[in-house]
C-alpha cells in the first residue's frame, strides 16, 4: 500500500513510523517536513499529502502535528479525506471501523514508539465489516451537500 506521511516538523517517532511502515512492506510517499528534512508549514504539509489520497496517488496517509488536531482539520477539508485523531490502539480500531479512516493524525507531542507501535498495529490489523461502504457513501452525500 502506498502510504502518504507528513509532518509539519521531524521528531524521532515521525522516523520510527517510515521506518516501521517500510517494514511492513508499505510504500511511503513523504510530505512536509518528512520529505524536505526542515520545518514546513502544517496547513501546505496537510494539504499535499490529503490531495495525494484524493487523486489516487496514495492510498492512505499518516499525519503528524504538534497535536494532530490541525493536521486532521486540513486533511478533512479534502474530498474522500476521512482522517482520524488517534491517541491510542482502540481509538485507532473504531475509526477504521466505524468511520472508514482512511488518514491516521497522530500528535507529535504525545507519541511515543512503543504507542506508535500499538496504533499502527490496530490501525492495519482491524478487520473492516461490509457496512463500510455505507459509512463512505453517507460521508460522500455529506460531502457534495456543501460543495460549491
Amino acid at each position: 500500500m502506498k502510504i502518504a506521511v507528513c509532518s509539519d516538523e521531524l521528531y524521532p517517532v515521525n522516523e520510527f513510523i517510515v521506518h516501521e511502515l517500510e517494514r511492513l512492506g508499505h510504500q511511503v510517499i513523504p510530505f512536509g517536513a518528512v520529505k524536505t528534512h526542515q520545518s514546513e508549514p502544517w496547513i501546505q504539509s496537510a494539504r499535499d499529502a490529503a490531495e495525494a489520497i484524493h487523486h489516487g496517488a496514495c492510498d492512505e496517509g499518516i499525519f503528524f502535528c504538534w497535536t494532530g488536531t490541525g493536521i486532521s482539520m486540513v486533511a478533512n477539508k479534502i474530498p474522500g479525506i476521512r482522517a482520524a485523531l488517534c491517541t491510542d490502539a482502540q481509538t485507532a480500531k473504531g475509526a477504521r471501523i466505524w468511520n472508514r479512516a482512511n488518514v491516521l493524525a497522530l500528535s507529535n507531542r504525545l507519541l511515543t514508539v512503543d504507542l506508535a507501535k500499538e496504533i499502527l498495529d490496530s490501525w492495519f490489523n482491524t478487520k473492516l465489516d461490509a457496512q463500510g461502504s455505507r459509512v463512505i457513501q453517507d460521508i460522500e452525500d455529506l460531502e457534495r451537500k456543501y460543495q460549491k
